[in-house]
């Protein structure tokens, strides 16, 4: 490869035609001008030689040019400012001037007009901004034309390329042409190559299309092709290569494809075939079999699976059948694909095991199979793919141990086992594999320690060992050569890293995660020396210090940042580097105090709970308030803050989740509330909020949890609620002082599954429409996403919106993963009176229902046991009458009950439940049967005979074996003696039968 500069010496080769410096270094150096003077020159090749800047017109007195390459690899460094010193070029045939900036020659047809000998024009990626129309061409006898990638303003093809009857290529790729493709195309017979990748056409394929019987290539891949493809594609016997990928196709291919038998490559992914697979390789077997080398139906909707004709198609280099549903088992007949380079049969539904010959392939360089059902061993046979730099099995059921001789694959640069669940110690030839430059071993059952041969892998850029059951200790000889480290995930074993105060990884990292290491009790001073670090995430590691200022103020660009679950302590500065660029922040579960750090308006995420941050939330909330912030999610719950929360919430309008719960604000909400307009969770629990609920929260409409329980909010319950929140699921009051009626119009919440308005002064009747809470009345589950999800390039993060402390069996639980399945209705501790609507029996998805301490009359609706999946009532402390409904035996899953201190009487229904409950729920009411220690009278089983026979019986209890005995005694006597007595003939054959069997006993006693 030469360098430097050009000499002018070179000007002495008078008789210089043929000048060629392609694929050299000048260094970034200009064109020299002087090469204009080279008069003799017919062949003058400059590309991707790294010239750079404006290329000299001087160039435009080579008349006797016939071939001229300025085609510039690195991108745009050429450039010119007008085309008119190719007026000089009158002999010109061949022109390329690709990737070079042509964009203020804006007259680059007419000027290329004035070349009449130009067989072959390529213009690729030149920024030009339009092709300008033409009245007439002077260059009919082009055979190529290359104007590919420049993304043309216009969204036609202008008419004068179709007057071209003598092209051969036309390539008019990644443009923006729009509609369908044009028909004065098919004028243009002389074409073998058609290239019209990435653009908008959008029509079906024309069928005269299939008529140019010379198309070798065909490329009218990533359009919005519609319709099916033609059998009439049969016509194309000089395909050599057919891409029709990436657009709306369906319907099935036709079996004349098979009649291709010049084909070479068939890329069809990215449509919508809808067909068995086996069907398309019998199609194609007919004459494709021994001359096919790239097939390629990625993501085409094909289901079925795969056969030994598979392993007819010899000469394939590259196969993919990624993305689509193909089951079954991997045919044995794979194995004969000796000649297979890239092998991708990722994101299916096979099963089984690999075939144990797999390693016959031995051409593989790229063997992708994650995301199957594949299971077993992986095979000893892998061993002898010696040629593989790139090998994915993640997300499959692989098992056993990983071979020792795994390290032979010396050529490997990424190595893929993800989410299996192989087991054993991590091999250490492994640790051999000198080009490995990606290893993700995370998600498996790996045990024992991480060999320190480790360390030698040099060129290894990201490694993931994280959740498997590796333990021991980690020390510096781990990380020895590990010098191009910049992604590192351990998280989810038992590791402890052992290092001196004073080391400093040979590595700058930039994504880290320890999860759930033991790094502590300091904090790690070698983090440091991590200058480049965007994503960090030691939580849970033991630490139990102050963060040195140095981290705080290292010059990374954070984007995710995770201490929660340990316990650092000390105040966080205002303003630190790490904070102002991060998307997400998690400093949870710790123990910072003092003041609530500034936040830049590029945070995403903010986690600060359960720390003990105290004072005002003011400065916090009303810093740059002209600044809009774009979190969507910010919990600050159960720390020490305090007092009233400023109007500050007009620009916080991104926040989808909001918890200020625990701590100890105070006074009204602020109307600004009404701003957020995105908010789906609001969780103010356990504060000393006054006041209303403010008027401007109906703004919130797409809220899905209004949790604002243990506070002091006042006055009735608003109607709005029903009116405005179609998706809210969760609405919590407990513990206010609402008062008066339940409103209708919360009915219309039919979303709604946990409804909690305990614990308030609260009166009037149930709203007898609670039949409308549509979720309650279904045991189906719901379809909401109640979690918050934010990613990027570097991660992808899921933050659960909910958490509910909720009074469920009579214990206060926190409910968080499960919370959306929970549905249950508290009404308990107001003052509501009337009867139990008998329409709350179609709630049959309510799992707990609590009624308890208020003035509710009536008897328990009969209809109860259609409540199916209750596991709690709750009616105690009423004033309820009657029986305990029997239906109520059939509330299977029902594991607490508690009907204590009402007027309930009769018998308790029999039941596999209800006999195994505790008697204090049913004391305090007029009940006998178990588990009540009283047994039931006659009165007690009926009891609306009470006034009628009780005094007669005074109060006697009976002992129902001996009525039994009793009544079967009578029953037996008269059906045997009272035939005898009323019939005469009866009773004088009863007598003699008496008589002849006394006498045959008192024959075989004698005997």
């Amino acid at each position: 490869m030469f360098g430097g500069k050009l000499n002018p010496s070179l000007l002495d080769l008078k008789h210089l035609n043929y000048f060629d410096l392609s694929f050299n270094n000048f260094s970034a150096s200009p064109i020299p001008s002087f090469l204009g003077s080279m008069k003799s020159l017919t062949s003058l090749n400059l590309s991707n030689a790294r010239f750079v800047g404006l290329i000299p017109h001087q160039l435009g007195n080579l008349s006797n040019l016939h071939y001229l390459n300025l085609h510039d690899y690195w991108l745009e460094d050429l450039y010119v400012n007008n085309l008119e010193w190719l007026s000089g070029l009158p002999l010109l045939q061949h022109l390329d001037m690709s990737y070079v900036n042509l964009s203020k020659a804006s007259d680059w047809v007419q000027l290329t007009n004035t070349l009449p000998s130009l067989f072959e024009l390529r213009l690729s990626y030149c920024q030009l901004r339009s092709i300008p129309p033409t009245p007439s061409v002077n260059f009919s006898s082009l055979l190529t034309l290359d104007l590919s990638q420049n993304y043309f303003e216009n969204t036609l093809i202008p008419s004068w390329i179709f007057g071209l009857r003598n092209l051969v290529s036309l390539d008019l790729s990644s443009n923006i042409f729009q509609g369908p493709i044009p028909v004065d195309l098919q004028n243009m017979t002389s074409l073998s190559h058609l290239d019209l990748f990435e653009n908008q056409f959008n029509s079906s394929i024309p069928n005269w299309l299939y008529s140019f019987s010379r198309f070798e290539f065909l490329n009218l891949a990533d359009n919005n092709l519609q319709g099916t493809i033609s059998s009439a594609i049969g016509n194309l016997t000089y395909a050599i290569s057919i891409d029709l990928s990436y657009n709306e196709l369906g319907g099935k291919l036709p079996r004349s494809l098979g009649n291709l038998c010049n084909l070479r490559e068939i890329r069809l992914s990215s449509n919508k075939w809808s067909q068995e697979i086996s069907e398309i390789l019998e199609s194609l077997s007919r004459c494709l079999s021994d001359r096919l080398e790239i097939l390629d139906l990625t993501n085409s909707q094909l289901h079925g699976h795969l056969t030994d004709v598979l392993g007819q198609f010899k000469n394939l280099v590259h196969l993919s059948f990624k993305e689509n549903s193909i089951s079954g088992p991997l045919p044995v007949s794979l194995e004969n694909l000796s000649s297979l380079t890239n092998l991708d049969f990722s994101y299916n539904q096979f099963n089984g095991t690999l075939p144990q010959n797999f390693g016959q392939l031995k051409n593989l360089v790229i063997l992708y199979f994650q995301s199957n059902s594949i299971s077993g061993p992986i095979p000893m046979s892998l061993e002898n793919l010696s040629s593989l730099t790139n090998l994915d099995f993640s997300q499959n059921l692989f098992s056993r141990t990983l071979s020792q001789n795994f390290g032979q694959l010396k050529n490997l640069v990424s190595l893929s086992f993800w989410n299996n669940s192989i087991s054993g110690p991590l091999p250490l030839s492994l640790g051999s594999l000198s080009s490995l430059t990606d290893l993700d071993l995370s998600n498996n059952l790996f045990n024992g320690t991480v060999p320190q041969n480790f360390g030698q892998l040099s060129k290894l850029d990201s490694l993931y060992i994280d959740s498997n059951m590796l333990e021991g200790i980690v020390s510096k000889s781990h990380f020895s050569n590990f010098t191009s480290l910049k992604t590192f995930h351990a998280c989810g074993n038992r590791l402890t890293l052992n290092v001196s105060h004073d080391w400093i990884p040979p590595f700058q990292l930039e994504d880290l995660s320890l999860r759930s290491w033991n790094l502590g009790p300091k904090f790690p001073p070698w983090l440091c020396s991590q200058r480049n670090l965007q994503y960090l995430d030691i939580s849970n590691t033991q630490i139990s210090d102050v963060i040195p200022p140095s981290i705080w103020n290292l010059p990374s660009q954070f984007n995710y940042l995770n201490l929660s679950h340990n316990q650092i302590n000390g105040e966080i500065p205002n303003n630190p580097s790490i904070l102002s660029t991060s998307s997400v922040i998690d400093l949870s579960s710790n123990q910072f105090k003092g003041s609530l750090p500034y936040i830049s308006s590029s945070v995403i995420v903010l986690d600060l709970s359960h720390n003990s941050f105290s004072k005002s939330i003011s400065s916090f909330l009303c810093f740059k308030s002209n600044d809009s912030k774009s979190i969507g999610y910010l919990n600050l719950e159960k720390n020490n803050l305090s007092g009233k929360i400023p109007d500050c919430w007009m620009k916080w309008n991104s926040l989808v989740v909001l918890n200020l719960a625990n701590n100890n604000f105070s006074g009204n909400f602020p109307a600004s509330i009404g701003s957020l307009t995105r908010l789906k969770s609001l969780h103010l629990y356990n504060n000393k909020f006054s006041g209303n609920l403010p008027l401007s929260l109906r703004n919130c409409e797409n809220l899905v949890t209004i949790d604002v329980a243990e506070n002091e909010f006042v006055g009735s319950i608003p109607s709005w609620i029903g009116h405005r929140f179609s998706s809210l699921m969760i609405l919590n009051l407990r513990s206010n002082n609402f008062h008066g009626h339940i409103p209708k119009e919360l009915c219309a919440l039919t979303s709604l599954q946990i409804l909690d308005l305990s614990h308030n002064k609260l009166s009037g009747g149930i709203p007898r429409c609670v039949k409308n809470f549509s979720a309650m009345a279904t045991k189906n589950n719901s379809n909401l996403d109640m979690s918050f999800n934010h990613s990027n390039d570097y991660y992808d993060e899921t933050f659960p919106l909910e958490s509910e402390l909720l009074v469920i069996k009579g214990k206060t639980l926190e409910y968080s993963t499960i919370l959306h399945i929970v549905k249950c209705i508290d009404f308990s501790k107001n003052s509501l009176s009337g009867e139990i609507p008998k329409e709350m029996t179609s709630l049959q998805g309510l799992q707990s229902l609590n009624l308890s301490y208020n003035l509710l009359i009536g008897s328990i609706p009969e209809n109860i046991g259609a409540m199916g999946s209750l596991e709690s009532i709750d009616f105690s402390m009423n004033q309820l009458f009657g029986q305990i409904p029997s239906s109520m035996s059939s509330l299977t899953f029902l594991n607490h009950l508690n009907l204590s201190n009402n007027n309930l009487t009769g018998k308790i229904p029999l039941s596999t439940q209800l006999q195994s409950f505790n008697a204090s729920g049913f004391i305090g009411n007029k009940l006998c049967g178990l588990p009540l220690s009283n047994k039931c009278t006659i009165d007690d089983v009926n009891p609306d005979n009470e006034n009628k026979g009780s005094k007669h019986n005074g109060g006697l209890e009976v002992d129902w074996f001996f009525v039994s005995m009793a009544l079967g005694f009578v029953v037996g006597f008269w059906g045997v003696c009272g035939p005898l007595l009323l019939n005469k003939q009866w009773r004088i054959m009863y007598f003699k039968f008496l008589d002849h069997m006394g006498y045959k006993l008192k024959s075989l006693v004698l005997l």
